[in-house]
């Protein structure tokens, strides 16, 4: 296939999915959508939303610098002003095509610093699997400060009429039975497989993400890789928080539930839509829901509080994404011309 074909494709579908979400948010709250988006947006204390703008501006600074550290035990050694700017494109990439930002961020460092494509991307890749620990840990804080609220959560996010029988059957034959075929197709056919050339870029990429895995056993500076670590999911947290400030039904909301709000927020970017719109706002609903109901109050204000809090925070989201990746965009043109020009 065309690969423009499919960035159309990968781009229209991730808009339908996005659309489809909306859709089923909008339709969840009733006829008044529009007066109620309305009314959250004036009535929202934009003091509340700009001290969430600065941490969350102050995790991208701080994403850049600790992606430095992990570049330097490969050689190279890149400003944090361009890896700023490329963690910003990808970033904006996200918004288009999901998943793609990592890839364009990558791509985006190696024409201003000319870092290898494949050393940068295992970086970001390592950067991937710390972020996952860090969301495991959120979830863990989460149970251990809000468990009631979590596993109502969970239950509302999977509730269904499909019958235990059924979803058993999945779980323990279906799903292991496909990967046992699968690794038996691999071992079988892996001479014919190794001559394919995505597979060797597979393996290539593969080396590359090694090499960002022992590139963190290299660290000169580990405490102070750890320390950032920290620092960009501390200003997650509180870009997530303070937004609870911005809205009166909302603001009761105490600092320890706002592990269980980022981790809900986390789980709900992670479906491939279009910058996370409708998923997001989906994953805030049925989580207030939750948050409601384990504190004895209704699940359906809940869930109208949980649309208010996702349009502040994910609208903030949105406006720093477009912002920082147009500069972005300006500021990438004009490093790679200097560079072009020996400056």
């Amino acid at each position: 296939m065309n690969k423009r074909l499919k960035n159309i494709l990968t781009i229209a579908l991730s808009i339908l999915i996005a659309g489809g979400l909306m859709y089923l948010v909008s339709r969840s709250l009733g006829g008044d959508f529009i007066e109620k988006t309305i009314s959250v947006v004036e009535r929202a204390n934009y003091i509340w939303i700009g001290i969430s703008a600065i941490f969350g501006i102050g995790a991208y600074w701080i994403r850049a610098i600790r992606w430095n550290l992990l570049l330097e035990p490969m050689g190279y050694k890149v400003s944090n002003s361009n890896a700023l700017w490329a963690l910003s494109f990808g970033y904006f990439l996200n918004l288009g095509i999901p998943r793609m930002g990592e890839v364009g961020r990558a791509t985006a460092l190696q024409t201003v610093e000319d870092v290898p494509f494949t050393n940068s991307f295992g970086t970001v890749i390592t950067e991937r699997i710390i972020d996952l620990f860090f969301m495991i840990l959120f979830l863990f804080l989460s149970l251990v400060f809000n468990y009631s609220s979590l596993l109502s959560f969970f239950y509302l996010l999977g509730e269904t009429d499909q019958p235990t029988e059924e979803k058993n059957y999945i779980l323990y034959y279906l799903i292991p039975g496909i990967l046992i075929l699968s690794g038996s197709m691999l071992l079988v056919f892996r001479k014919k497989i190794l001559r394919f050339s995505i597979t060797r870029k597979i393996i290539d990429l593969g080396k590359g993400i090694i090499t960002g895995l022992i590139s963190i056993l290299k660290l000169k500076q580990r405490i102070k890789f750890i320390l950032l670590s920290f620092g960009i999911w501390i200003c997650y947290f509180f870009a997530s928080y303070v937004v609870v400030f911005a809205l009166p039904e909302t603001s009761f909301i105490p600092i320890q539930t706002g592990f269980y709000i980022l981790a809900i927020g986390t789980l709900g970017m992670m479906v491939p839509a279009s910058g996370g719109i409708g998923a997001f706002h989906g994953a805030m609903m049925i989580g207030f829901s939750a948050l409601f109901f384990s504190l004895g109050k209704s699940a359906e204000e809940g869930k109208e509080t949980g649309y208010s809090y996702a349009l502040l925070t994910h609208g903030l989201q949105m406006v720093i994404m477009i912002v920082m990746g147009l500069i972005s965009i300006f500021m990438l043109a004009k490093n790679k011309k200097k560079i072009a020009a020996g400056i």
